[in-house]
């Protein structure tokens, strides 16, 4: 869940503690060109104040005046559509072919927001089951990736830190890694089987510290596309395991400390144990961004200002100048 819906359910936990009536609607389907994706959120206060976005302002109008009129969601989960007929397309300005389905709930004790957003804050991935028969709703631990699902009768919903990053190794590079991703919504696994370097992790919020050893962690773990590996201890017995096996999954990050003449060692190395030239070109080595880093803190900046540029989509083959301030104006449009 990223900060702009954590802001919504801040939004809507005030507003309920006003004394308002909230109703919050969630994106479940989308058909054809939708201008916002399954999952996007929007509160819609009894007053016609909003939070949030489920259409890039196509629809909200609609729903803020049929939620004010008490037609939708007075008092159980419903149902809309918008878009299934071409005069709908034309009046709400939506894409050629677009159409959007949305659950509206009306919010109070029972949606145990209050719960979701402590778990939240806490880094913890959570599940979200809506009942839309009775409106209940009941919390889980999420062990799987981003998901929602809809089956006309509940809604399931993931929340909680989106990213994850797996680090191999807990020596002092790690620490100021693993500080910078949590700032930026990271959910943090450090991988050290080595117990001198264990004291102090369990004091870092957002972050696990594992023993397992790091070719098992990472199997465990099923990375997915939002996912990081970092191997950091300079020991191919531990680093190696780890890129081993983090190479054949999607992550959208590998990397690896280590000079240029080191990796291109480590890379023939990783060859030995069936990983492809493919996989093994994927390998970020030397990690992180050429920016003269020296320090622990400057390199694990540059780690992590490299994965931001690998996930933005940005073509780290160029100048990073190339990026200009237009381009970052129209990416954050175009992620809200």
């Amino acid at each position: 869940m990223n900060s702009i819906d954590i802001d919504v359910i801040r939004t809507a936990l005030h507003w309920l503690d006003q004394g308002h009536r909230v109703v919050l609607g969630t994106v479940v389907r989308t058909w054809g060109s939708a201008p916002r994706p399954p999952g996007s959120l929007m509160i819609i206060r009894d007053d016609g104040q909003v939070a949030g976005s489920v259409s890039g302002g196509c629809i909200e109008d609609d729903l803020i005046t049929r939620v004010a009129r008490g037609e939708l969601a007075l008092r159980r989960p419903e149902v809309t559509v918008y878009g299934t007929t071409a005069e709908e397309v034309r009046r709400f300005g939506l894409p050629c072919g677009g159409t959007v389905q949305i659950v509206l709930e009306p919010l109070g004790t029972q949606s145990q927001l209050r719960e979701l957003l402590v778990d939240i804050e806490r880094h913890q991935r959570v599940q979200r089951r809506l009942d839309l028969q009775t409106g209940l709703v009941r919390l889980t631990p999420a062990t799987e990736g981003d998901r929602i699902a809809f089956d006309g009768s509940s809604l399931i919903t993931v929340h909680g830190p989106r990213l994850r990053l797996l680090i191999i190794g807990g020596g002092q590079l790690s620490r100021y890694l693993a500080s910078m991703a949590v700032m930026l919504d990271y959910q943090v696994t450090v991988c050290e089987p080595r117990e001198e370097y264990h004291e102090g992790w369990g004091a870092m919020a957002g972050v696990t510290l594992s023993t397992v050893m790091p070719d098992d962690l990472v199997l465990a773990m099923n990375l997915d596309h939002n996912s990081a590996v970092v191997a950091v201890t300079h020991d191919p017995k531990l680093d190696d395991l780890a890129l081993m096996e983090a190479l054949r999954t999607p992550a959208f990050y590998v990397g690896a400390l280590g000079s240029r003449h080191n990796n291109a060692g480590r890379r023939e190395r990783l060859l030995q144990f069936d990983v492809s030239p493919e996989e093994a070109a994927q390998l970020r080595g030397p990690v992180g961004l050429n920016l003269g880093a020296l320090t622990p803190p400057e390199i694990a900046m540059s780690i992590v200002a490299e994965m931001t540029a690998l996930r933005r989509g940005v073509d780290l083959g160029q100048p990073l100048g190339n990026w200009s301030a237009s381009q970052t104006v129209c990416a954050t449009a175009a992620a809200a």
